[in-house]
């Protein structure tokens, strides 16, 4: 547990680097960080004495290259020990960080490098930098640019310098010579799923006090081991797998890509993860795979354990009875348990997940397996928790209790507004969306639909996606896709049917499951068979089997296969894979007129 002593507590008015000064006198020798080196095939452990003998290297060069105060200073890195070191260097110089998805279009990443009128760039590597070729005479405003591996020219002669050759070789004290408080630590760029991103300020009391009030919610220990493979650049990773972790005196592993975070979970044995319900959907799959392979004996076995953990949960919860099942759930969870507590190292006693809702199939099965998922809620500009379940409290169908200094309630529409200290500056060079969001009372007005029951929240839709039938019936589709997408034959599903008689669906289908699919049902290639009626018969039919326990207007009875996956590269998704609705509905424009008849 927890000493006093273990977690560093800042006045909301500090600077965000004083969380590493404060670190340091407790645990200068303790593991920090953790990062695969590719020479030794193997994680490299790094102590907070050296990670901070690296930021005050990164504090060493920025201030010799002219950098002052105030400046905004951008980044485009995976997940690294650089990154961090370069995000707690430039908040102590009083630097602004603007983040960039390493996976966005080229043009958005120019438009926020102009925008905020970043000086200066890091990048990771050449791939990286290349993918701004497009846009090079864009870029003519910032003052130097860096990257971390050596990087050719671009077409025009623009060209990074190596950080090997500008960084010292070695640093001395981390400096903090810049206020927190109200003072701009960030500027974040909201995904921007019906519009052009906006800039969110967030202060480092914003920042500050979201991580404190976190803490007091959800408990993370200095012999903790986070695993951090969503991307630095949403607040969520950062706020919970950065600086937090700083706060508490956990180590934080940087898994080395999605291709890789299988192995990854298997080699670091996390005790704690910052996720998005895709990676338990996506392990819940496989698992459900498997088990469907298995005898019918191994099948009810595995159900009634997942089904015992669960009630167990419930009665540990006091909202269930006990149950004589209970008796023999150790018995029941050796034979189910650790195959699926493995999947994720086998170690973890903490899950928080955020950026979408779970589907309630998954938490139920994950928490029924021992794997405590909670599930929280917030958005870039709250920085980002505004609620969160705890273990002491934990009802996955909410997302959970408000933090303790923030304040929620229900307004006009079901609109949740919330207000606290973690709520942002407000937006970069663009006032009137800022008083758009933010009320006369200081109220944000998030955009979510939601109710709050006996102080938890409840999330029921987005205002801006609501579907109005015909009837006037109103549909919140983001459960219904998310139930769709549970189908392993299904990778993605948009719902539609704005003023129209009935709903509609347009699906994007899994390649591998469906050549395996095809072989059983007697078809052929899926681009030969995506108008085929008995292929739209079946996914139909596996459609409405997903969507039976939803109210009566949950009901689909045509769809329409789509040949591409929507991606961010085709301007479909946000960096944060968020659906761009309005863009999917004009691209897919044809196959919306067909479904309806109007063509």
């Amino acid at each position: 547990m927890h000493g006093t002593d273990d977690i560093v507590q800042l006045d909301y008015d500090r600077n965000l680097a004083e969380f590493l000064l404060g670190r340091l006198e407790r645990t200068p020798d303790d593991i920090a960080y953790s990062q695969y080196g590719r020479a030794t095939r193997d994680w490299v452990p790094l102590t907070w004495r050296q990670f901070a003998d690296r930021v005050s290297c990164w504090q060493q060069a920025l201030s010799g290259d002219g950098l002052q105060s105030g400046d905004r200073v951008a980044l485009m890195l995976q997940n690294c020990i650089d990154w961090a070191a370069f995000d707690l260097a430039a908040q102590g110089l009083g630097l602004i960080v603007v983040p960039l998805y390493v996976n966005d279009r080229p043009d958005n990443m120019s438009l926020i490098l102009q925008d905020c009128g970043a000086r200066f760039l890091l990048v990771g590597n050449d791939e990286q930098w290349q993918s701004l070729a497009p846009v090079e005479a864009l870029l003519s405003r910032l003052h130097r640019v860096v990257s971390l591996e050596p990087a050719t020219a671009l077409p025009g002669g623009l060209q990074p310098v190596a950080a090997d050759n500008w960084l010292p070789d070695s640093g001395s004290d981390v400096r903090v010579e810049a206020p927190g408080g109200n003072e701009l630590a960030s500027i974040v760029y909201t995904s921007g799923t019906t519009g052009r991103p906006k800039g969110v300020m967030l202060s480092h009391r914003n920042i500050v006090a979201n991580v404190l009030g976190v803490l007091e919610r959800v408990q993370a220990y200095p012999n903790d081991v986070f695993l951090s493979f969503l991307p630095l650049s949403h607040m969520l990773e950062r706020t919970g797998g950065l600086y937090l972790p700083i706060a508490s005196g956990a180590t934080v592993a940087f898994a080395r890509s999605a291709q890789f975070l299988a192995k990854d979970f298997e080699r670091v044995r996390p005790t704690v993860i910052i996720s998005v319900p895709r990676v338990f959907e996506r392990i819940y799959a496989k698992v459900q795979e498997q088990v469907a392979k298995q005898s019918p004996l191994k099948r009810a076995i595995f159900a009634q354990a997942i089904k015992t953990g669960w009630n167990h949960f419930l009665y540990e919860q006091g909202r269930g009875r006990w149950k004589p099942s209970l008796a023999f759930r150790k018995q029941l969870d050796k034979a189910v348990g650790p195959k699926v507590r493995n999947a994720f190292g086998g170690n973890l006693r903490c899950a928080v997940a955020g950026g979408a809702a779970i589907a309630p199939e998954v938490t139920k099965f994950f928490i029924g397996a021992g794997i405590p998922i909670l599930q929280g809620y917030g958005s870039t500009e709250t920085s980002p928790v505004v609620a969160v379940n705890c273990f002491e409290s934990n009802i996955p169908e909410s997302v959970g209790q408000p933090l303790a200094d923030v304040e929620v309630k229900v307004g006009d529409k079901d609109e949740l507004l919330t207000r606290g200290p973690s709520l942002m500056l407000g937006y970069w060079n663009n006032p009137e969306a800022t008083a758009n969001c933010i009320d006369e009372q200081g109220w944000f007005h998030t955009g979510d639909c939601a109710r709050i029951e006996q102080g938890h929240v409840y999330i029921t839709g987005r205002i801006k996606e609501i579907i109005v039938l015909g009837n006037g019936e109103k549909v919140p589709p983001g459960d219904m896709e998310m139930a769709i997408g549970m189908d392993e034959l299904i990778h993605q599903a948009l719902v539609i049917g704005e003023g129209k008689a009935n709903l509609a669906a347009l699906v994007v289908l899994e390649p591998e499951e469906y050549e395996r699919f095809a072989k059983t049902a007697g078809l052929g290639d899926l681009g030969n068979e995506k108008d085929n009626p008995k292929l739209k018969k079946i996914l139909v039919e596996r459609v409405a089997a997903r969507l039976k326990n939803f109210p009566g207007y949950a009901r689909i009875p045509r769809l329409a296969i789509i040949d591409e996956p929507w991606t961010v590269e085709s301007g479909l998704l946000t960096p944060t894979l968020k659906p761009k609705r309005e863009k999917i509905l004009e691209a897919c424009n044809e196959q919306v007129k067909e479904l309806y008849g109007e063509t």
